[in-house]
């Protein structure tokens, strides 16, 4: 159980509330499938060069800032169960997070574009960083969420992205703290000043999920009951940013 198992497992659990749920998959190992129970993926975007070179790119070395991606999500993703739209990012090869190239760009407006359209939920599952986000994406995010393991390694992370959220405006963090707890990992985000959603304890559920290929929703079992109770906080949390806003 990690951050694509939940993330997987909160988008459903949005789409039966209801929402118009897109979930994109932003981490270059591309798990995000199995845990929504979506067989055939679809392509990463960044597979589609000539796509991107197209609407990115321009004469002369120079790219556009902002291509056409409102087409994207119905053209190049797919539709899983419980009606989870899924988008595949993909990695660019050439550069680091500064890449600034016609797939950074078109990648960060497909961002902007789809976080801020009303009454739908966008869940973006990320590598342990932020690369791929900037300022002109943050206005549209309401909550990032930290998955921390128990250890300082994990907690060192969630210190960095911390950090790094910050300084690219976004204000809303909290952490759910996985493969149980203690009174350590507890204090250590207290002092960082990120509130804890809740915990999530070892279940065997969801080895069995892995091993049969299955999502962990359609499986059930404690730590997807303790997801459900943590969807039900970040709805409280999220509810309660828009009202101070």
């Amino acid at each position: 159980m990690g951050k694509t198992t939940f993330s997987g497992t909160l988008a459903r659990m949005l789409a039966r509330d209801g929402y118009d749920v897109l979930a994109i998959d932003a981490d270059a190992d591309m798990n995000l499938a199995s845990a929504l129970g979506i067989d055939n993926p679809p392509r990463p975007l960044t597979d589609y060069k000539e796509m991107i070179d197209e609407r990115a790119g321009g004469e002369g070395g120079v790219f556009k800032l902002n291509p056409k991606v409102d087409d994207i999500v119905d053209n190049f993703g797919v539709v899983g169960p419980d009606g989870v739209k899924m988008l595949v990012m993909g990695t660019i090869e050439n550069g680091g997070s500064g890449c600034m190239c016609p797939a950074s760009a078109f990648l960060r407006a497909l961002l902007r574009h789809v976080v801020l359209k009303d009454n739908s939920a966008v869940i973006l599952d990320m590598e342990a960083g932020i690369e791929h986000l900037g300022r002109g994406t943050t206005r549209g995010i309401d909550l990032m969420i930290i998955v921390v393991e128990p250890g300082m390694r994990s907690i060192e992370t969630a210190s960095r992205i911390k950090d790094l959220a910050s300084g690219i405006g976004i204000k809303h963090l909290a952490a759910v703290v996985n493969k149980g707890s203690s009174e350590h990992v507890l204090s250590h985000l207290g002092k960082l000043g990120i509130p804890v959603l809740g915990e999530i304890n070892y279940d065997t559920e969801l080895v069995r999920a892995d091993l049969e290929g299955l999502a962990p929703i359609d499986v059930g079992g404690m730590a997807v009951e303790s997801m459900l109770a943590i969807k039900n906080g970040i709805l409280n949390m999220v509810d309660k940013i828009s009202i101070d806003h």
